[in-house]
């Protein structure tokens, strides 16, 4: 059984769409979505955005389980001007399989190997992530692998990070990040986010650019999963 993590349904959406023999089950109060890519049992799981969600969620769904491999996955935001949206990063210092093999199977694909960042929150400040990628050596950020990493390692559990560059330097968020997403509620609140744009019109060719862009990066994150599951010894 491989387990595939991501935080939201947002980021999963399109791999779904390549499991067969589809099912859901709730297990310990969490939720995921079972099926089959070639002969390989698949589990997704949604952790939640941030540490809070995802470490009490993380922990429901390891409990009295057992995987052969857990793939971290998701968005991630560019930390440097080498990372473009669509760009896949391998991140290195969370993966404990062998990284070389892989990126050999995904050669076809835009695909770097690099650290990734585990943050607190979303960050839209150009400054402030070429501040963090001086300091941390880190090529993007996420709010979860880290979170994730931790409890793979109390289950020996073998992982594989793997993220899609969603937005950049040069291709920031639309609107400010507690618009676009509450992380205490775990969703985006419409009216705040109607609000917010009703009052800047001038952003709104801004939001659909963003929303294409994340369509791009979630199929192209779809069809490099699918390339790394069909190449594991089964």
């Amino acid at each position: 059984m491989i387990a595939v993590t991501f935080a939201l349904p947002a980021e999963s959406s399109e791999f779904l769409h390549y499991l067969t023999n589809k099912s859901r089950a709730d297990r310990n109060g969490i939720r995921t979505i079972r099926g089959t890519i070639g002969s390989h049992d698949i589990e997704v799981f949604h952790t939640g955005v941030g540490e809070k969600a995802c470490r009490e969620d993380v922990a429901k769904f390891f409990q009295d389980r057992q995987f052969d491999l857990l793939i971290s996955t998701g968005f991630a935001g560019a930390l440097n001007d080498q990372l473009q949206v669509g760009d896949l990063l391998l991140a290195q210092n969370f993966s404990t399989i062998d990284l070389g093999a892989k990126r050999s199977s995904l050669s076809n694909l835009p695909i770097h190997i690099g650290d990734i960042l585990t943050v607190p929150g979303l960050i839209d400040s150009s400054d402030k992530r070429r501040t963090l990628a001086r300091t941390s050596g880190a090529a993007a950020v996420d709010m979860e692998t880290e979170f994730v990493a931790r409890a793979c390692a109390e289950h020996g559990i073998p992982l594989l990070s793997l993220r899609v560059i969603s937005d950049t330097l040069e291709e920031p968020f639309p609107a400010p990040t507690k618009v676009l997403f509450d992380i205490e509620q775990q969703r985006t609140r419409l009216p705040t986010l109607a609000t917010f744009f009703l009052a800047h019109p001038n952003r709104v060719p801004r939001l659909i650019q963003f929303a294409r862009r994340i369509a791009r990066a979630r199929k192209i994150l779809a069809t490099a999963l699918v390339t790394v599951v069909r190449s594991i010894e089964p």
